[in-house]
């Protein structure tokens, strides 16, 4: 008599099943990633083109300058405090079904925004968008990390790999953005900066419609107290670090805060006592994973610091004539390259050297910038501060100058460009890692919202590296201090990778 024929082991809902890793799933793994890496390009492109256009839209909308800045602020708001929800929403209902809902808003609220006839109408719109953007990020991340079956995110058409090439194509837009808002702005108009992410991100809509189902075995609902108190304490939080002396939003955030963790905690013992109640909207135990925490909060870090680099590197080479100047472009070309090839780099790293190679990275940012300050310093001073008050006053000089009024000779264009492409090289797999990091150390059916909080804290942060250099302009001083001091922790905390995801 033969032996029975076991039943197969069911596969859970998250991890695609050996059959499903032929052609057709690779397919469709490639159309998974055009989906992701389109959405994050238009994100990144929206986000970092609109600013040299905010001064075109306040002429010609009539509105003042407080309003005009709002459609960035009501942007960041909403993206920053919806994105852990957003997560959640994916990993609960269908983490292609909300990237493809993402992508659809993203692109109808830029089209809204291209046709808006007021400033008030185009913040609303502006809102809009940033809750698009808030489903396409984190949504799109833990769909790649869920492409590949455990163990193989490093070898598969998913996993880490495949989220280091799209935060690559995102990296490109963070650069090209300011560039292709300014010159559309003043040639054209400032609607075709919002008209230029519609085809795109219809594109990667019609990509998503061919990736494959993506969702978590777990049909409870969503904890809406712990969304509604979550989204509210990161929204008043991002508000109160846009305007720190305003103590109002921070005991508002303080209050929305307490709240969330007191929902959390109820709905956590609930679900330890078997009853039937929403899984809390982020799980408890990722705050006791260290790496994870760890990853998060370096790339919060390193993302200020790029931002403020990005920031302040066009004004190094402006010569004081605005940006972009003539001749500064090639001299930001190469940077720009370092900063793009930081993600598929940082897709490279093994998940046990994730919080190493960031540590690495820090450092070797925090150097580059007080090497950018320092040459900036010795442009503005010449060569008597260089030769004068000893080197403290040198290294203090050199970390804390303000790059407003800074004149660059054409020989220290140069040296501004290599400092640049190190501090952007280290800054691009830092920021890379903080994201492809993450989602190798928690659970593949937590992915979106574990993806989603990283996300959220690393744009509440992102304009803090530009809030530095007091009345006298932004300055490298924090974003290098922090830099280092980040380094140091991680050096000091010494955080190990667990033997299991948390």
């Amino acid at each position: 008599m033969s032996e029975p024929t076991p039943m197969p082991m069911p596969m859970p809902a998250s991890a695609p099943s050996r059959r499903r890793q032929g052609p057709a799933a690779r397919r469709q793994a490639r159309w998974a990633l055009a989906a992701v890496a389109t959405g994050a390009f238009c994100v990144q492109l929206d986000s970092f083109a609109l600013h040299p256009a905010l001064p075109v839209i306040r002429a010609e909308l009539h509105g003042s300058a407080a309003t005009a800045a709002w459609t960035v602020s009501g942007y960041l708001l909403a993206a920053g405090s919806l994105m852990p929800v957003a997560g959640r929403l994916g990993d609960l209902y269908g983490r292609r079904r909300m990237l493809l809902v993402g992508l659809v808003l993203f692109a109808a609220a830029a089209s809204l925004c291209a046709l808006a006839p007021s400033l008030p109408l185009l913040v609303a719109a502006r809102v809009l968008q940033g809750a698009g953007g808030a489903l396409i990020m984190p949504t799109g991340l833990a769909l790649l990390t869920n492409m590949s079956p455990p163990g193989h995110e490093g070898r598969g058409v998913g996993g880490r790999r495949a989220i280091g090439r799209a935060l690559g194509l995102a990296g490109v837009a963070t650069v090209c953005g300011p560039f292709l808002g300014g010159v559309l702005a003043a040639s054209v108009s400032w609607r075709a900066v919002f008209w230029l992410t519609v085809p795109p991100a219809a594109i990667a809509a019609l990509c998503a419609l061919r990736a494959p189902a993506s969702r978590a075995a777990d049909p409870r609902p969503l904890d809406v107290i712990g969304a509604v108190t979550a989204t509210g304490a990161l929204a008043c939080l991002a508000r109160w670090l846009q305007q720190p002396a305003d103590g109002l939003w921070g005991a508002v955030a303080a209050l929305f805060g307490a709240l969330f963790v007191r929902a959390e905690r109820r709905a956590a013992r609930q679900h330890r006592g078997g009853r039937r109640s929403p899984v809390p909207l982020l799980d408890p135990s990722l705050f006791r994973n260290r790496p994870y925490v760890a990853l998060t909060a370096a790339g919060a870090v390193a993302n200020a610091a790029t931002v403020a680099l990005l920031y302040v590197l066009p004004l190094l080479l402006s010569r004081g004539r605005g940006w972009p100047a003539p001749g500064a472009e090639p001299a930001l070309l190469v940077p720009a390259a370092a900063l793009a090839v930081g993600g598929p780099l940082a897709g490279r790293v093994r998940p046990a050297a994730a919080v190493r190679v960031m540590t690495l990275c820090l450092f070797t940012a925090a150097a580059a910038l007080c090497a950018l300050g320092w040459v900036g310093a010795g442009a503005r001073a010449g060569a008597g501060v260089a030769a004068g008050t000893g080197l403290a006053a040198r290294a203090a000089a050199a970390i804390t100058a303000t790059t407003a009024t800074m004149t660059t000779p054409t020989a220290t264009t140069a040296a501004t460009a290599t400092a640049a492409t190190v501090a952007a090289a280290a800054l691009g797999v830092a920021g890379g890692l903080a994201l492809t990091g993450t989602q190798a150390v928690v659970r593949r059916e937590r992915a979106g919202a574990a993806s989603g909080l990283t996300k959220a804290v690393m744009t509440a942060t992102a304009g803090l590296g530009l809030r530095a250099g007091g009345g006298a302009g932004p300055s490298l001083a924090f974003p290098a201090a922090a830099c280092f001091v980040a380094g140091g922790a991680l050096v000091l905390v010494r955080v190990r990778q667990p033997g299991r995801r948390q």
